[in-house]
């Protein structure tokens, strides 16, 4: 076979270009995965979206999370919408909170309801990894058959999560660790009646604290299951019904480098999303870019 020299030329330029890109691959940095809970800067989302976004994009943010999803609209855009304002701003949105409730699941039909599986949709739709759920419903985790139920939906919403290449997850508050159902610790059944390989658990370390927990004693006890976590530090609190609230990372009493570090290597970890509720005089956008510096300074 004869190759002449014009497709020699584009030939190799062909492989040459596959080298390359193979190579840019190889040597290039990996993704950060450091995001930031939306909620943090709650007021500045609802008063202009897009310019927090802009300001976080600058900071040095790649990831975000949401935690307003209403009427098939995350802040006000729909889903394509907003995938296209991250997108410009070259961010992404790999998880997401939204309460799973009652009325997301028919027990007579043995069902989601539509709203749940548009939710799920949607989800998708931005290329979430996670749809998690960042509560539980005081009754069903004081009856114990109420709650059991309640887990074997958790893990048929892994099932219809996974459908769409995602997993369901579950975000913890204090109570899951200060409360017990018949004896037991409620973090404790959650996490032994949902199947890790459908049902992730998002580990709020703040959260924890306020009930007398360690995280470090809760990542070791569960090795593995805790691909994201919310990031927090904490001080003792001036105000308020809990006894901790959050500040910048690093200025507290959590102890957060060496919780992180071990999450990642030994807790399956890789998203690390900062998470601000308490600003102690400061503006959220100030707080929320000194803990990203300081993440960053951490090597995250």
């Amino acid at each position: 076979m004869t190759i002449n020299r014009r497709n020699f030329i584009k030939s190799s330029s062909l492989s040459l270009a596959a080298l390359t890109l193979a190579n840019d691959s190889l040597f290039a940095a990996p993704k950060k995965l450091t995001g930031i809970q939306l909620y943090s800067i709650r007021d500045d989302m609802k008063a202009n979206p897009l310019e927090t976004l802009t300001k976080l994009a600058e900071m040095g943010y790649t990831n975000v999370e949401h935690a307003n999803y209403v009427d098939r609209k995350f802040y006000g855009y729909k889903p394509t919408e907003f995938k296209k304002v991250l997108a410009d701003l070259g961010l992404s949105m790999p998880s997401g909170h939204t309460v799973f409730n009652h009325d997301h699941w028919d027990a007579g039909k043995k069902d989601f309801s539509d709203k749940w599986k548009y939710t799920v949709e949607d989800a998708a739709t931005l290329g979430q990894e996670f749809v998690i759920s960042p509560w539980m419903a005081e009754d069903i985790r004081k009856d114990r058959d109420a709650l059991m139920a309640f887990l074997e939906v958790f893990n048929k919403n892994g099932e219809l999560c996974a459908a769409s290449g995602m997993k369901f997850g579950y975000h913890n508050h204090h109570f899951e660790f200060a409360e017990k159902v018949n004896g037991e610790m409620l973090y404790d059944i959650i996490l032994q009646n949902t199947d890790p390989k459908l049902v992730i658990q998002q580990l709020d370390f703040g959260n924890m604290i306020n009930a007398g927990a360690k995280p470090m004693d809760t990542l070791k006890k569960y090795p593995g299951r805790f691909p994201s976590l919310h990031v927090k530090d904490e001080i003792k609190s001036n105000g308020g019904n809990d006894p901790y609230e959050s500040t910048v990372l690093g200025k507290g009493m959590v102890g957060v480098k060496e919780v992180i570090d071990y999450a990642k290597k030994k807790g399956g970890s890789k998203h690390f999303i900062i998470e601000v509720e308490s600003y102690q005089g400061m503006e959220p956008i100030e707080s929320v870019e000194l803990c990203l510096n300081q993440m960053k300074d951490w090597g995250y």
